[in-house]
């Protein structure tokens, strides 16, 4: 058995389960050394429980062969056995889910060994990977996430102690919040994630700056215009415009545009056009601050964000959802895709390879069908659709 933490080992413990929300593999670090604290064959971490059509998430921890360098141990496999088995088959057999939360509790406190040794739990899960104690605590969060920790051990070692339990109980405080911390930079995540790729649908380039002027980050949109060079690229991290003249106007806007921001003044959104070599087309460029948090400071927080639009670039209208918001057959919402690219009825018969009576007629139901009368509205009305957001 391992002997009673130190106040600096549980320090470090205590910081292990805060670094886990942040790191790439969650708790890779703080589950090795919780399985060491509490002496226990496998720990096991369930961010989200399995179902019948859900894997769920289940992060696993195995005590290592004596013989074998367990420095660079982390998580085990998720594709292991235990772990497979485990949220396929017998996850609903479980007798140790669903605890009060909070409070830590041994699997003989509910089910006696005696009862423990005839379920099929038992006889077909914990039995064949040699595991028997159990102990565990279950918490959530304030979103709805709830947090499952366990302990295994072995048949053949001692049953956890109550001053094993008395340390699984002072964690549990830092655990739930820790798990807070996850769930919010996870919905967080999703929420970026979702809304960065609204953008690039609609083939807008974001540009967004730290108070410096420098670049913090971009979409996939904004890498290749910057990649290209046309008129626009970064120099030691700032955005830079070929021209001095244009080049200047875009420096005073950032650095004015910044500058208010720091100050808590109210701030101009700024419009430029950007020219372009070879006949390409100017691109359209706005700086606009970004809103501030009451607390953010240092100079890596985003403080001004640039929207670029090329011309040049195709919209990416989806037609199954243009065709499913209108009613419009597949021939009718490529045609009026066609129309919003910029192509005249009879370039789309061409393009279309149909004659322009069809088109004509095709053009006619999708005026009946959208409710316009003008090739124009048809334009406007499939370009602020959410057909782009497909």
């Amino acid at each position: 058995m391992k002997p009673t933490l130190s106040q600096s080992d549980f320090s470090d413990l205590i910081g292990l389960l805060y670094q886990g929300a942040l790191e790439p593999q969650p708790w890779q670090s703080a589950l090795p050394a919780l399985r060491e604290a509490l002496d226990a064959q496998v720990v096991s971490l369930v961010l989200r429980p399995p179902s019948a059509d859900d894997e769920g998430v289940i992060l696993n921890c195995v005590r290592q062969d004596e013989n074998v360098d367990n420095s660079h141990v982390t998580l085990a496999d998720p594709n292991d056995w235990e772990v497979s088995a485990y949220r396929e088959q017998f996850f609903s057999l479980d007798p140790f889910v669903s605890l009060p939360l909070d409070k830590v509790i041994a699997l003989e406190d509910i089910l006696p060994d005696k009862d423990l040794v005839t379920s099929d739990y038992y006889l077909h899960y914990l039995k064949p990977i040699n595991l028997f104690r159990i102990l565990g605590v279950d918490t959530s969060e304030p979103g709805g996430m709830l947090a499952r920790l366990r302990f295994s051990r072995r048949a053949s070692e001692p049953r956890f102690k109550a001053t094993e339990r008395q340390l699984l109980t002072l964690l549990t405080p830092h655990l739930s919040r820790a798990i807070e911390m996850y769930a919010k930079l996870n919905r967080m995540t999703s929420e970026r994630d979702l809304y960065a790729g609204a953008v690039n649908q609609l083939s807008v380039a974001s540009i967004i700056l730290d108070e410096q002027g420098r670049m913090l980050t971009t979409n996939a949109v904004g890498r290749a215009l910057l990649d290209q060079g046309e008129g626009l690229s970064l120099r030691d991290g700032h955005l830079h415009i070929e021209g001095r003249n244009i080049n200047k106007e875009l420096q005073e806007a950032l650095t004015s545009i910044i500058r208010e921001q720091l100050h808590g003044e109210t701030s101009m959104v700024r419009a430029l056009r950007v020219p372009r070599p070879g006949g390409r087309s100017d691109l359209g460029l706005v700086v606009r601050p970004v809103p501030a948090s009451q607390w953010s400071e240092g100079q890596v927080s985003p403080s001004a964000a640039v929207f670029i639009s090329d011309p040049d670039l195709q919209e990416s209208t989806s037609r199954p959802i243009l065709g499913a918001l209108f009613e419009l057959t597949p021939a009718e919402a490529n045609l009026a895709t066609l129309l919003a690219r910029g192509l005249s009825l009879a370039q789309v018969s061409v393009a279309q390879n149909i004659s322009q009576h069809t088109a004509r007629a095709q053009l006619k139901s999708i005026f009946a069908k959208t409710g316009v009368s003008r090739q124009a509205e048809l334009v406007r009305l499939v370009l602020k659709s959410v057909a782009s957001l497909g």
